[in-house]
């Protein structure tokens, strides 16, 4: 989301972080965000996420990524699954190391398997239609599988249930939400504390301090509807003004035909408008 006056804010706070110094030797600060990352979230007036309360473990990440990368470690055994559309960088990783991978809709899930899912969908900005049909499949395999919710922040209408038996990771970013995707501020939450290595380093306090006291001050300033109250509108626009439908997640619109180079390999065509909202004027071509 390119907003130069949530930048500056950004920029501000740093500042004042910096001058002050007194976060890095604060020994609760993660602890601290973590409890206001997971009020902020449940506080949206624009959507509906129950079951996030039966994860009760709660570990700072370097945004999703970390949390995909614990994920596939703990489950190096299984075969990866995604559907088309997904983010990309699971595939980026699965290609070298787990070959193996398919995408759900090319063959059927199996037990051993090991589901990536992200909500909203990174192809649309909604639920996949036919999410809760693989989660129900997942439940009766035993199916490990983790909850990408990186669009949180930016989406609305979005209602859903976590608390599915074969969900077992979910991961959060603020990296979409605010202009600070080079600071990995992120969030990872699980049922069980397994003493994994994401977990062994947040009990070590062993995390990025400035990342966290940075994240903790976004999240006293703006709310999780911000920017879908903020850009709602210019995202309105945007879509009439090229014969696009609006996505649920505010950065989006989903083209028809005409916008077939914009496909990654689903069904839709998205077209993201994060770098032209602020200005309000699309690009000529």
């Amino acid at each position: 989301m390119v907003d130069p006056t949530m930048l500056s804010a950004v920029y501000d706070i740093i500042f004042d972080l910096a001058n002050q110094g007194q976060f890095l030797t604060d020994l609760e600060i993660q602890n601290k965000f973590l409890l206001q990352y997971q009020a902020w979230i449940q506080a949206t007036q624009l959507n509906s996420l129950s079951g996030l309360d039966k994860f009760s473990i709660a570990a700072f990440a370097n945004g999703t990524t970390e949390g995909f990368d614990k994920f596939y470690l703990k489950n190096s055994r299984c075969r990866f699954r995604c559907f088309r559309g997904e983010y990309m960088y699971h595939q980026a990783a699965w290609r070298n190391y787990f070959p193996g991978w398919k995408h759900i809709e090319d063959e059927p899930l199996i037990a051993g398997d090991a589901v990536v899912l992200s909500m909203p969908f990174s192809d649309t900005g909604d639920i996949h239609s036919q999410s809760l049909a693989v989660l129900d499949q997942c439940d009766a395999l035993g199916i490990p599988v983790l909850i990408d919710c990186a669009f949180f922040g930016i989406c609305k209408g979005i209602e859903f249930n976590f608390d599915r038996p074969c969900v077992t990771d979910i991961t959060f970013s603020l990296s979409k939400s605010f202009p600070v995707a080079n600071l990995r501020i992120g969030m990872r939450l699980t049922r069980t504390d397994d003493d994994d290595s994401l977990l062994v380093h947040n009990k070590t306090n062993y995390n990025n301090r400035m990342a966290c006291a940075v994240g903790s001050a976004l999240l006293k300033t703006y709310t999780a509807d911000y920017n879908v109250e903020t850009w709602s509108a210019t995202q309105l626009k945007f879509c009439q003004q090229l014969g696009v439908t609006p996505s649920k997640s505010v950065v989006f619109g989903l083209g028809g035909t005409d916008f077939v180079k914009y496909n990654r390999g689903g069904a839709t065509n998205r077209l993201c408008f994060a770098k032209y909202l602020y200005s309000g004027i699309l690009p000529s071509d």
